[in-house]
């Protein structure tokens, strides 16, 4: 109960409404959709992580954006699953999650033999749900990470944590959950749910 999954915990954002949307969508029916979400979670958070580890503009790209999703909780969380509202708020996360779509559809497609543009529509409509978790889980983050630190720790860096030094190995983030709230700890969170 403690240790819910990342795609358990967008399915339940998103909801039975929505997951019958998605099913209609692909034809099947709501299981036949969970299923499908799950695939699609899993592989849009496979690539995400596989990015953040990379050593290139990709990595820092998307490191940034899960930096700047874990300061979004504690600069407006009331934005947040207001339509619009959320995906706007998304910002940098956003972007990345829509640059991760056209590679992650065409993977989908081709283990569930479902054509990569009706992946991509349910990927867009899964965007401000994965923003949404996102969002959620660096708020629990936040909540035991001392929750002033971030607007402190400078405006240079969208890094919330001294723990998580920019220019660093990649690697050395991910692999330091204990750095007290450092970017690794919340790629960690955020996407692993309770892998340990």
């Amino acid at each position: 109960m403690s240790e819910s999954s990342f795609q358990d915990d967008v399915l339940t954002e998103l909801g039975d409404d929505k997951l019958t949307e998605i099913a209609g969508l692909l034809g099947t029916d709501t299981s036949g959709a969970r299923d499908t979400v799950a695939a699609t979670v899993g592989a849009m958070t496979g690539d995400l992580q596989q990015k953040a580890d990379a050593d290139d503009d990709d990595g820092n790209e998307v490191r940034q954006a899960f930096a700047e999703v874990s300061q979004a909780p504690l600069e407006g969380v009331a934005t947040l699953g207001g339509g619009l509202g959320g995906l706007l708020s998304g910002g940098m996360m956003a972007g990345v999650l829509a640059k991760v779509s056209k590679p992650v559809a065409n993977a989908v497609s081709k283990k569930t033999g479902i054509p990569a543009p009706t992946i991509a529509r349910v990927i867009e409509m899964l965007i401000p749900v994965l923003l949404a978790v996102f969002a959620k889980r660096a708020a629990g983050k936040a909540g035991g990470a001392g929750a002033g630190a971030p607007s402190a720790a400078g405006s240079e860096s969208p890094i919330p944590s001294p723990g998580a030094v920019p220019g660093a190995a990649p690697g050395a983030a991910g692999a330091a959950p204990g750095a007290g709230g450092g970017l690794g700890d919340l790629l960690g969170q955020i996407l692993g749910g309770g892998k340990k």
